[in-house]
């Protein structure tokens, strides 16, 4: 760290301010998001996702709608992929009074999406690239990001709050810079500030942070920055904009596999795709549309090569390695972020649903349907953080360890992974095929209205207004308040069911509301409904708040069509302990056999294919490996 890393910092804030009049507008392109004017059809679509007893279509009816679409009667905008973008443009294209289709192969979230670092984050690493660089281009997607993080966390409040982070100044020099740069955050951020940033005495971080250590290898602490961002229930999330889209009226179906594309033999334009249902195998059925949004996340060159085979790959896949440890780890309300590890990379220490998640690495990889961490990965952030702790570091305290794969664009010139943008990108290079890629988790909606915006000019499509995702509440947001689980404690019991088979009651502790009401918002009573009114209020592992009537609240609402689908992407367990996920495996799938009506043969298929899940995270107990240090 030198004076003139902190002069220049300092010049820059200095132009910010400047070139901003002292506050930060956004370009027309970030904030008219609204325009078209969606006051009526907001009002309407409020109304409808406002409404307690407000229930998807069932999986059927949402097939049907898509096999209906035929070559003379297409949807408008067809999706392929059911992540956070899929599903970001799924909500954007029926709200804007579009026929909307989406098929996704596995689940909702079950790739990218639901294996972030959970953070809804402007880029920090971004600003000061931006200064050191003097990269407009870098700026202006903090600028996007900042204003895209505060939109999201008032969307879905239920899922998504501001957490406090925490990074550690082991020398005067250090204090300075962060303290100017993440003020330079602050001024950046604007009207859309969560909160100001602020320094802390070592003696204060001690007090906010027990585990934070004093004394680096040869220096001390001699402070912390703490500034904020947002953190967000990634998979609760992506699934919860699926739900908001087939209640807008898109038909959206989990499990359903693209094949190939159709091809219009006069103009060859796309013009649709044949789907295989994955739930029952070998049936398929051709879905036509004007447009078809190819969101297919890592996979979307493999979208690309169903039109030509020799299409030149657009994804450089890049591995995020995260691990989870017990609460002990990190404080309950402030997380930890060491800007420079070894080889000059980022790590994060966060608390998240009772645990600590850490993160990440960021290394080239191969594209494949269930990533798995290597040791050395594991090994690498628990090196990284046990500099920054005073308490043994463990292997064996990895409750759960997984990757993801960012599907980041490529450009030909990068030397790693690191130097690309993670900006989007959105093109039509065959008729009737837009594919949008790139991006992350913070700007889904801004990627997904622009992908809107380029199918309706691809299709000529005629919406009956323009964008109206910037002030649209998710499912579960409304009437939502941070103390609703309260009413859950006091009006309900858990009604538990022996293994006498008698029915006892239990009381709804706070635990288990709060669970209840930040995974589901207000939408919350409905599954305290069914724990109380079907006996099914028994947890479905000891430690954890999840409970039996989950499973069948989500099968019965949210297109919950495996255990998988349960376990990694409606409840967290998987992420959050992988071993417990593993004991509740059986109960799971005993509810979901009843709820879809599965044979013997079905609950058999289902267990193993979830142990064989489980096997990707690598916990303590699953993975082979030499203790080290970390014993």
């Amino acid at each position: 760290m030198s004076v003139s890393s902190i002069r220049r910092l300092a010049v820059s804030a200095a132009v910010i301010a400047a070139a901003s009049g002292g506050a930060v507008y956004l370009s027309p392109s970030v904030a008219s998001s609204d325009g078209g004017g969606g006051g009526p059809i907001l009002d309407s679509l409020n109304r409808t996702l406002g409404d307690p007893s407000a229930s998807v279509p069932s999986r059927s009816a949402q097939e049907s709608a898509l096999v209906k679409a035929t070559s003379s009667n297409p949807l408008d905008v067809l999706v392929i992929g059911g992540g956070a973008t899929g599903s970001g443009v799924a909500l954007d294209a029926a709200t804007r009074g579009l026929r909307v289709g989406l098929v996704e192969r596995e689940d909702f979230s079950s790739g990218t999406s639901s294996r972030s670092t959970k953070l809804i984050h402007g880029g920090v690493r971004y600003l000061e690239k931006a200064v050191f660089n003097l990269d407009y281009g870098q700026l202006k997607l903090v600028f996007h990001a900042l204003e895209e993080r505060k939109q999201l966390i008032e969307n879905a409040p239920h899922l998504c709050h501001a957490l406090p982070c925490m990074t550690p100044c082991f020398d005067w020099f250090e204090v300075v810079y962060y303290w100017m740069g993440l003020k330079m955050y602050d001024l950046v951020a604007g009207p859309r500030l969560l909160h100001l940033s602020r320094y802390y005495s070592a003696q204060e971080s001690a007090e906010l942070f027990p585990t934070l250590a004093r004394k680096g290898k040869d220096k001390s602490l001699r402070g912390t920055v703490v500034y904020y961002d947002g953190q967000m229930n990634d998979s609760r999330l992506n699934v919860g904009l699926a739900c908001t889209a087939a209640l807008a009226g898109a038909a959206v179906l989990n499990h359903a596999e693209v094949v190939s594309l159709i091809t219009d033999d006069v103009t060859k334009r796309i013009v649709g795709a044949r789907v295989r249902n994955n739930l029952t195998g070998s049936k398929e059925f051709e879905s036509y549309a004007r447009v078809v949004v190819n969101a297919a996340g890592p996979f979307c060159d493999s979208i690309r090569k169903m039109v030509d085979e020799d299409t030149k790959p657009m994804i450089c896949p890049s591995s995020g390695v995260h691990i989870v440890l017990p609460d002990y780890y990190s404080p309950e309300g402030m997380g930890l972020i060491v800007p420079k590890t070894k080889d000059g990379r980022v790590v994060f220490m966060l608390p998240w649903l009772g645990r600590t998640v850490a993160g990440t690495t960021d290394s080239n990889t191969s594209i494949t349907p269930l990533p798995e961490p290597h040791e050395d990965e594991i090994q690498f952030i628990l090196d990284a953080i046990s500099d920054y702790l005073n308490i043994k570091v463990r292997r064996t305290d990895v409750l759960s360890a997984w990757s993801g794969i960012r599907p980041l664009a490529m450009d030909p010139t990068a030397k790693s992974t690191e130097s690309i943008s993670r900006d989007h990108v959105v093109f039509e290079e065959h008729p009737g095929l837009v594919t949008i890629t790139g991006g992350k988790w913070t700007t889904y909606r801004s990627m997904a209205e622009d992908a809107v915006n380029a199918a309706i000019k691809s299709g000529k499509l005629s919406p009956t207004n323009g964008c109206v995702t910037q002030k649209l509440q998710l499912l579960g947001s409304h009437g939502w308040e941070p103390s609703s689980f309260t009413a859950l404690a006091q009006q309900y019991v858990r009604m538990k069911k022996t293994y006498g088979g008698k029915v006892v009651p239990g009381a709804m502790d706070t635990a288990a509301a709060k669970h209840l009401s930040h995974a589901y918002g207000s939408m919350a009573e409905r599954v305290a409904t069914i724990a109380q009114e079907e006996g099914l209020g028994k947890r479905l592992a000891h430690g954890h708040p999840f409970l039996e009537a989950e499973v069948a609240y989500c099968a019965r609402h949210e297109y919950c069509e495996s255990a998988v689908d349960f376990i990694a992407r409606r409840c967290r367990i998987a992420f959050l302990d992988t071993d417990a996920a593993a004991r509740a495996l059986q109960r799971v799938v005993e509810i979901m056999a009843t709820e879809h009506k599965w044979d013997k043969s079905r609950e058999k298929q289902e267990m193993q294919k979830a142990k064989e899940f489980l096997q990707t995270f690598k916990s303590s107990k699953n993975a082979q490996f030499h203790d080290g240090k970390h014993h």
